[in-house]
């Protein structure tokens, strides 16, 4: 029997402990109510990385409001905020009453649990392309109000009596901020902007079609200087976007559903080493 027990407790003094699994990366950034204490810098890539040294976008200022204020997703790089705050003062200069900002990102970057696979490293942001009210909204009615999609119902066009000269002339404004590296749209918007472009095409090369985007603009921002844990993607082909590769999003194919099962969640170990220290910062 003293031979039996003491083969067990040699056995399970040589059996590793079971660690617990750690939960999706999502949940751990999800839970992170403020920023990371330390100076702004981005480590990763757009759809795997984290934000050290948030800014939040405030609530309204000139000519702009954010949206949903319960998910805490108007954090951003300090160049985000600023370029938002840009464009909505060129645009409140030409007109347009006033942006929505959607989602940016949240205080520590990372993955969202729901809703999006970038928006990680705080240059990303969704631009409504419903004009703002004319008031300061309440939290409800920020909840409550929806984006108007600019399709047709049923179809993949763009509805020129929704798509107007105002909602092309503020993705073009945001393309030609120098920051901004893209603009994803839906490819029915894309159509009519290259349709009404005229000889002016060069800054339509930063505008991509992608799915969804029919109610909103996304602008992503470039890589900061000197920041050299921040993985820029690669540069848009050279052209306007608006030949072949339009052609292909305007038909069916893209919209097959595909029979890939869906990719397991980002772990923190998935993400670059810089963004544990991010995570756990007090």
């Amino acid at each position: 029997m003293k031979a039996l027990l003491l083969a067990i407790l040699l056995a399970l003094l040589a059996t590793p402990p079971v660690l617990a699994a750690e939960p999706p990366a999502k949940e751990l950034f999800g839970s992170a109510t403020g920023p990371a204490p330390a100076p702004a810098a981005v480590f990763g890539s757009y759809a795997s990385g984290c934000l050290a040294g948030a800014v939040a976008l405030p609530r309204g200022g000139e000519g702009y409001q954010t949206m949903r204020p319960s998910r805490n997703r108007s954090w951003g790089h300090p160049n985000l905020i600023r370029v938002i705050e840009r464009l909505a003062q060129d645009l409140r200069g030409q007109g347009w009453p006033g942006i929505l900002v959607g989602d940016m990102a949240q205080p520590r970057g990372g993955p969202m649990r729901t809703g999006h696979a970038s928006h990680q490293t705080g240059l990303d942001a969704d631009i409504w392309l419903t004009p703002m009210p004319g008031h300061a909204q309440s939290d409800p009615e920020r909840e409550s109000m929806g984006a108007v999609s600019m399709l047709r119902p049923g179809t993949r066009e763009a509805d020129p009596d929704l798509l107007g000269a105002a909602q092309m002339a503020m993705i073009r404004t945001a393309a030609l901020q120098p920051e901004v590296e893209r603009i994803f749209i839906h490819p029915g918007i894309k159509q009519g902007l290259c349709a009404t472009a005229g000889a002016d095409r060069v800054w339509l090369g930063k505008v991509r079609p992608w799915w969804g985007h029919d109610a909103h603009f996304h602008i992503r921002l470039r890589c900061p200087d000197g920041q050299p844990g921040c993985r820029p993607q690669e540069p848009p082909p050279p052209g306007d976007g608006c030949g072949a590769e339009l052609a292909w999003w305007l038909g069916d194919e893209p919209w097959q559903p595909s029979d890939e099962p869906p990719p397991p969640p980002l772990l923190l170990a998935d993400l670059p080493v810089q963004c544990r220290a991010v995570l756990e910062a007090p």
